[in-house]
């Protein structure tokens, strides 16, 4: 199987399309499903294997990552511009025992019970609200996703990240976004490859879900 592309896209923010983009995260994941080919049936997003991450630098920078190379010539004329690199060489560098920094902005959520009597016939879980965590309950949720991706998380640093949605008259997702980045330790290189194709947690259509490394 051929690893992902990450695609280091630095945005234009002269150009209009940009503007409504960052001012609405459901415009940008649009925006970036140009990327990939069409007529991927009923899950497009996971089948194309897109995610991507919001960058805070002093510039406006998406990492994207797509299980294909992507089609930057379906991007908006002067959008952006785009440099991709195979990951193949971080794949093949994983092994269990390695250290990592790692970054990832996510939607740390819960689902609450809402009291239904009985449980779901074949899951066995009852229906409850979605909720989303912050603060000291966010990075307890982070660290049990790690684990069941493979990773020890020795360091953490949370940041909450906004979450733009530009029209305010329709419903947006629950989700609440944040940073968490540090140091981890690879334990099952099986369980991390699939997380970092798949992405982690909810809210990937929106900018959720990137796991990111780099050598320690």
């Amino acid at each position: 199987m051929n690893a992902p592309t990450l695609t280091r896209l630095t945005l234009n923010p002269r150009h209009g399309a940009v503007r409504a983009d960052l001012a609405d995260a459901v415009s940008l994941h649009k925006t970036l499903m140009r990327l990939v080919p069409d007529n991927l049936g009923s899950t497009p997003r996971a089948t194309a294997g897109l995610l991507f991450r919001l960058e805070t630098t002093h510039e406006p920078i998406v990492l994207i990552q797509t299980a294909t190379q992507p089609d930057l010539a379906a991007l908006p004329h002067q959008y952006g511009t785009a440099h991709t690199k195979t990951l193949t060489a971080m794949f093949q560098a994983l092994r269990p025992g390695i250290t990592a920094h790692y970054r990832i902005t996510a939607a740390p959520t819960i689902d609450r019970s809402a009291g239904t009597p009985h449980p779901h016939p074949v899951t066995g879980k009852r229906r409850g609200k979605t909720t989303p965590l912050t603060g000291p309950a966010a990075l307890q949720w982070w660290q049990r996703r790690a684990q069941t991706a493979g990773l020890d998380v020795l360091t953490c640093h949370t940041t909450p990240r906004p979450f733009p949605r530009q029209d305010r008259t329709r419903p947006g997702p629950f989700h609440k976004l944040t940073q968490f980045e540090g140091i981890a330790r690879v334990t099952n290189t099986d369980l991390l490859t699939s997380a970092l194709r798949g992405g982690i947690g909810k809210g990937k259509t929106y900018g959720a879900g990137l796991l990111s490394l780099s050598p320690t």
